[in-house]
């Protein structure tokens, strides 16, 4: 039966039907042939109000809506512009001035398409117009925008946490180090690939300070939302509402990057993704309540503690179970439909369930720069319509085999990942 509802979900997301309505109708048949059509349409409004009903969701429209300004008020303009300046005269150095200002970028958006989509327009002609190979281009736009997910403040995140009810600020916290990491990995890759090409003039002191103040009130947001939730002063919900008021007053009063004219688009973007998001919850809580009902968690659980193998052969099948659901979903889908079955496999096994946010986070990067749907790859075709999507795919390729190696150097000392949120307040 368990089976069989399965191939219903793949067989609806293969006609094409949006994913949260495919998980919607296969919830509903399976509660239908469950509960009776009575019975069903009783549950239907109570599932779907539980599933939104939770305080630490208020975060995501919020860092959404934050994302949204700081997209539209160009502050990654001048993010890029500040690490160019002080990084361009070093090898690869404005491949490396991208990567930079993608994880800084990340760090205060927590959005990868957003991320790609603001740096890559300009870098890309940037770093083509001064020889880079185009492939290494594309990839380190496309792989230095999933750092969104992975640096802090990341709305995936908040999504695991209100799915596990683990606590959102050690999450958060887990993903610093291994982003990190993941930031120094970029660059190494971009400077073996580019050692040939000439170095840029180093820019003067002058223009390094003058671009430094230009942007100081854009590398402050994410001081002020991570720092504050590092330190305790507000909760991770509450620096969404802070982090939102701040990028307001620095992009309408300080850059005047943005008038009253912009905030309906903006609006508008915002309850689009909002919606998205909140409509794959609702589908994914009716297709879980059929699943529950199938006792498919405990079903799983079960049947992995009785083949007596190694836990992390059943490791490796979840992380290739994630991966090929990355070639034809994208990470909210994945995150909702996947982890209430495998967050009680994890827990039997032993795993942390912190460590394991980011090992999955990282899946879900590759995710994103994965064919045949990667977000990441679409998103630069449209910014760069001269680009072949071989190009992008050639380009990602040692980006993708980085993140590989983080997830394995993470198996090896998780304390990477889980040494952080053990201090947090």
């Amino acid at each position: 039966m368990i089976v069989g509802f399965t191939l219903l979900l793949l067989i609806l997301l293969a006609s094409g039907l949006p994913v949260a309505f495919s998980l919607g109708l296969g919830g509903v048949a399976g509660m239908i042939l469950f509960m009776g059509g009575d019975g069903a349409l009783a549950q239907l409004p109570i599932i779907g109000y539980k599933s939104l009903d939770d305080f630490v969701l208020t975060a995501v429209p919020m860092y959404i809506l934050m994302s949204q300004i700081l997209l539209t008020g160009k502050v990654g303009n001048d993010l890029f512009e500040l690490a160019n300046k002080w990084l361009r005269h070093l090898p690869g150095g404005l491949g490396i001035a991208t990567v930079m200002a993608c994880a800084v970028f990340a760090a205060i958006t927590g959005s990868s398409v957003a991320c790609a989509v603001t740096i890559g327009a300009i870098a890309i002609p940037e770093m083509l117009s001064r020889g880079y190979n185009r492939s290494l281009v594309l990839g380190t736009v496309a792989a230095g925008g999933t750092l969104g997910i992975l640096i802090p403040p990341s709305i995936p995140m908040i999504l695991y946490g209100a799915i596990t009810d683990e606590s959102i600020g050690k999450l958060f916290m887990s993903g610093v180090i291994p982003g990190v990491i993941m930031t120094l990995m970029f660059t190494t890759i971009v400077v073996y690939s580019s050692r040939n090409l000439p170095r840029e003039e180093a820019a003067t002191w002058d223009e390094r300070i003058g671009a430094l103040k230009k942007s100081f009130w854009g590398l402050m947001l994410p001081v002020i939302v991570v720092g504050g939730i590092y330190t305790g002063i507000f909760t991770p919900t509450e620096a969404a509402g802070i982090g939102t008021i701040y990028s307001l007053i620095i992009t309408f009063c300080i850059y005047r990057t943005l008038g009253f004219k912009d905030l309906p688009s903006i609006l508008n973007d915002t309850i689009k993704t909002t919606c998205m998001i909140f409509a794959i919850m609702i589908g994914a809580s009716l297709f879980g309540f059929v699943l529950t009902i199938l006792d498919a968690p405990q079903a799983l659980t079960n049947y992995v503690a009785g083949l007596d193998t190694n836990r992390w052969f059943v490791f490796l099948a979840i992380n290739c179970l994630l991966l090929f659901l990355g070639c034809i979903l994208e990470s909210v889908s994945i995150i909702f439909i996947t982890l209430p079955i495998l967050f009680p496999l994890i827990m039997s096994l032993g795993f942390d369930p912190i460590w394991f946010n980011v090992v999955m986070l990282l899946n879900l990067e590759l995710a994103l720069i994965t064919p045949p749907v990667g977000m990441n790859l679409f998103v630069l075709q449209g910014i760069s319509p001269d680009s072949k999507m071989t190009d992008i795919v050639k380009g990602v390729i040692p980006f993708g085999a980085a993140m590989f190696l983080l997830i394995f150097i993470l198996c090896l000392f998780p304390e990477i990942a889980t040494w952080l949120p053990t201090i947090v307040k």
